[in-house]
């Protein structure tokens, strides 16, 4: 008897063995068009190795995924606009799969996986590059009266669609609304320029979006977001800035730690910036970063000055937390969030149009309100005093004295218009300048 069970479990290793490894599966294909490359996305039940190889005469990309099925439809894809002509799949080696993407033009093809994450399966994504040199800005593009240049980061985007609400309700898609309402408003604005770091639907890492600000020679980068918490109470605008020493509250630590996570999901590279010595980069930096942590507050107090008129405020101070998107040493840098998405009541709000521009228009007049008392030197506002407002955001430092001889009025007439009895004033505080 014990011999023939032997037997059997010998018998029944060997059938493991000699099963094959379970296929993975294509459950799902999407793809997006971003200004410099297209990305191609294969949801997969489960990890699976692949090729990447490109063929001339005519030009073609074939991927070869290991041991995978494809379940889901390719026929419905959207190639307008992207150097894809047409997508074939076949089997090949009888258990892969074989896709050849046909190309209208040359392309630099780049592939990784992404493993599984949050709600998301695993993942092949291909990247097409777009062989044109990417668009910079010279500096003989830039007038001795320049604009005041905001860069407006729509967050998440693509692949990562950022917090969920009800109803399927995407964050990527309520910022994107609301940044592309932004630049519509400080387009308005004469001496400012709205520019969208992300204009559709596509997910851009979190080190590119810091240095598009910096190639734009941007005066501000806001990045705008929809909270989320755990729980389904939690509500309330807040703007945050860096903070070199951590967050300010957990909070704040909380959301820093899911927007990062943001590049686990997208998926992104590393930027190498080792090309000054390590003394003397470190104290360039914090001497840059000091000033543009500095700089953030301000106006990141301004424009939560004019949220609390439209909306309740989670915090009524600027916070601050270590996100990665706020990471440039020489450009201010804000995050908004508009709200809480997770917040039943504030969702069905988000997803109105008509608020989404009441906030934008928010976001829009205390970016302006703080620009019009600091104009940049060399910029158009700071060349055309007139065309300024006579109204001034108080700033950290400020004093009643400086302001009045800032403009050339006397303290006394600058307290009795705004009704000041005492030398008291706050930061975000917004005073009318009486006229000379």
């Amino acid at each position: 008897m014990k011999k023939v069970w032997k037997q059997l479990c010998g018998l029944s290793a060997a059938l493991v063995l000699a099963l094959p490894a379970m296929a993975a599966e294509v459950q799902g294909v999407r793809l997006w068009r971003a200004p410099d490359h297209t990305r191609l996305v294969f949801d997969l039940t489960a990890p699976a190795e692949h090729q990447l190889f490109t063929l001339r005469g005519p030009d073609r990309v074939v991927v070869d995924v290991n041991n995978t099925r494809l379940r889901a439809q390719l026929d419905g894809l959207e190639l307008d606009g992207t150097p894809i002509e047409r997508l074939r799949y076949a089997r090949h080696n009888e258990k892969d799969l074989r896709v050849v993407l046909d190309l209208k033009q040359q392309v630099n093809p780049r592939s990784f996986a992404l493993r599984r994450h949050q709600n998301l399966p695993d993942r092949l994504v291909i990247d097409l590059y777009d062989r044109a040199q990417s668009e910079e800005i010279s500096l003989q593009q830039v007038s001795r009266e320049r604009a005041i240049v905001i860069a407006i980061d729509a967050g998440h985007g693509g692949e990562d669609p950022g917090a969920l609400g009800p109803g399927g309700l995407k964050e990527k898609d309520v910022v994107l609304a609301i940044s592309r309402q932004l630049r519509k408003f400080i387009d308005a604005r004469p001496g400012f320029s709205g520019k969208l770091v992300r204009g559709g639907d596509y997910y851009v890492p979190h080190r590119e979006r810091v240095n598009k600000g910096r190639q734009l020679r941007a005066d501000l980068f806001v990045s705008i977001h929809a909270d989320a918490f755990i729980r389904k109470s939690a509500r309330g605008a807040g703007v945050y800035a860096l903070s070199s020493r951590g967050a300010t509250s957990e909070t704040a630590r909380f959301l820093a730690q899911r927007e990062n996570e943001s590049d686990l999901i997208g998926g992104v590279g590393n930027l190498n910036l080792g090309d000054k010595d390590d003394t003397l980069a470190g104290v360039l930096l914090d001497l840059s970063m000091t000033a543009s942590i500095n700089a953030s507050l301000d106006i990141g107090t301004s424009v939560l000055g004019q949220l609390g008129t439209l909306t309740h405020l989670h915090k009524k101070r600027v916070e601050q937390a270590n996100f990665a998107v706020l990471k440039s040493p020489d450009v201010p840098s804000i995050l908004v969030e508009t709200g809480f998405i997770t917040n039943p009541q504030e969702a069905s709000r988000l997803r109105d149009p008509k608020f989404q521009r009441r906030l934008a228009e928010k976001i829009s007049e205390g970016i302006v309100s703080y620009f019009v008392s600091h104009p940049p030197a060399g910029t158009w506002l700071a060349a055309n005093p007139a065309s300024r407002s006579r109204r001034h955001t108080i700033a950290r430092g400020d004093t009643l004295s400086g302001i009045a001889l800032r403009y050339k009025v006397s303290v006394a007439a600058l307290k009795e218009l705004n009704g000041i009895d005492s030398s008291v004033i706050r930061v975000g505080q917004t005073l009318t300048i009486p006229s000379g």
